[in-house]
């Protein structure tokens, strides 16, 4: 299972060379991921209620082509890997050309759980595990 979250990028997301600035691709990819947790099954104030909160520790990004101002966009979200304390995820950043969808930026996030209090790292929740397993079918 993928979700698609819809981005419209903004004037204000637009650097001097008329593209998206490279930061906000990971602002775009936090706000997916949420969409993401919550369409799986595991919602992130529910999993905060159970005294789990995720921090993402590694983020690495591949451009393909540019994203500009107007241009219609969605990120595309699936689990890779689900680990005893991590969650890995791929988040395709696509672009419409014409009739057809291009992967303009390739998203690899790390994501590692704590204690919502104390912030240690704590074990994948076994709610979050199941409903990432469910999302690769």
């Amino acid at each position: 299972m993928s979700v698609a979250y819809p981005v419209v990028p903004r004037y204000a997301e637009i650097d001097q060379q008329g593209v998206v600035f490279f930061g906000h691709y990971l602002t775009w990819c936090d706000e997916a991921f949420t969409a993401f947790q919550a369409a799986v099954g595991y919602p992130y104030p529910e999993m905060i209620a159970d005294g789990v909160d995720i921090q993402i520790v590694h983020a690495s990004l591949d451009y393909g082509s540019s994203v500009r101002w107007g241009d219609e966009v969605s990120l595309v979200v699936e689990n890779e890997q689900v680990g005893t304390t991590s969650i890995s995820s791929r988040v395709a950043v696509r672009r419409r050309s014409g009739d057809a969808w291009e992967d303009a930026v390739t998203v690899h996030l790390v994501h590692v759980c704590v204690d919502a209090t104390s912030f240690t790292k704590v074990p994948v929740p076994p709610r979050l595990a199941e409903a990432l397993a469910a999302s690769r079918g």
